[in-house]
């Protein structure tokens, strides 16, 4: 397995290195259903550190997470003989290597907005989030306008961080935003106290407090920064892939199956601690269940 992951790094590692003409140049032609018969194989795109949607357990590289299982549910469902295989990837990546061909599906927690439709298509959304921070409780740190002028950490090539900017235009504020490559070295950053805040979507906050050291030295509190819809993500112009992905997800939707999948990742205790994040489904995603939509973050907004 750990072979298997390097040289999916080494592959990944290289098709970036051309940056947008790669891109461009091996982009697969034919469709993503018509590649994964052909190879045998479907790769999914997922994150090391982003409980509970996407996440590594222990050293055997084990990936799970709500957004992992679904991936694995619909692809079992509309490919059943294809071999699953699994690439470590971050915000930043995951675009590209679903654009030049690399991946096949991102299961990450990505938000669907206008601007990334320009690059690649969304399945229908199956998680509503919203951004938050998290502080120490030492701190005395409960609301965004404490923020005015602190160390605040974020991860690189998330939505926090544009959410962040636009706060700080809105609001005349300013904020020395740190960047971490992923949420754990962003988490790390004001675990150790370089930062007063971390700001996140809320689920993925639960989750790293869930799991770290001591997790009653730190609460999610503050305003929402706003809300997004999360999908997973796979080539734009190939609605084979995106009309058998969304119908899989209907299906989990309307048999209730999608509800116990968040029930098993939101509520009830996860791994490695056996911890619950006691987050309950929120009314808006009860809603999309009912009537299912891959409407992007600027709808959220108006």
């Amino acid at each position: 397995m750990k072979k298997q992951l390097k040289t999916l790094a080494t592959a990944a590692l290289l098709a970036l290195a051309f940056g947008t003409t790669a891109t461009a140049q091996q982009a697969p032609t034919g469709g993503t259903l018509d590649k994964i018969k052909a190879s045998g194989k479907v790769v999914l795109g997922v994150r090391e550190a982003s409980p509970p949607m996407a996440y590594m357990l222990g050293a055997g590289e084990k990936y799970v997470g709500y957004h992992v299982e679904l991936c694995e549910r619909v692809l079992k469902d509309i490919t059943p003989n294809a071999k699953l295989e699994y690439m470590a990837v971050t915000a930043q990546n995951t675009i590209p290597l679903v654009q030049n061909g690399t991946l096949d599906i991102g299961c990450g927690p990505t938000t669907n907005n206008t601007a990334r439709q320009q690059q690649v298509a969304f399945a229908l959304t199956t998680y509503v989030s919203e951004v938050r921070m998290a502080t120490r409780v030492d701190s005395g740190i409960t609301t965004l306008d404490q923020l005015a002028g602190r160390n605040v950490s974020a991860s690189t090539g998330t939505t926090a961080v544009q959410l962040l900017r636009k706060r700080e235009r809105a609001q005349n504020v300013s904020y020395n935003t740190m960047l971490g490559k992923d949420h754990l070295e962003s988490f790390l950053l004001m675990e150790s106290g370089r930062a007063d805040a971390f700001v996140l979507d809320d689920n993925l906050l639960a989750g790293i407090i869930a799991n770290s050291k001591n997790p009653a030295a730190y609460r999610i509190v503050g305003d929402a920064l706003g809300s997004e819809p999360i999908a997973l993500l796979f080539r734009k112009d190939d609605p084979a892939f995106k009309t058998a992905v969304d119908e899989s997800l209907r299906k989990l939707m309307k048999s209730g199956e999608l509800e116990k999948i968040y029930t098993k990742w939101f509520v009830a205790a996860i791994p490695p601690k056996n911890t619950s994040l006691n987050l309950p489904m929120s009314p808006a995603l009860k809603q999309l269940l009912l009537e299912p939509n891959d409407k992007p973050l600027e709808a959220y907004a108006k």
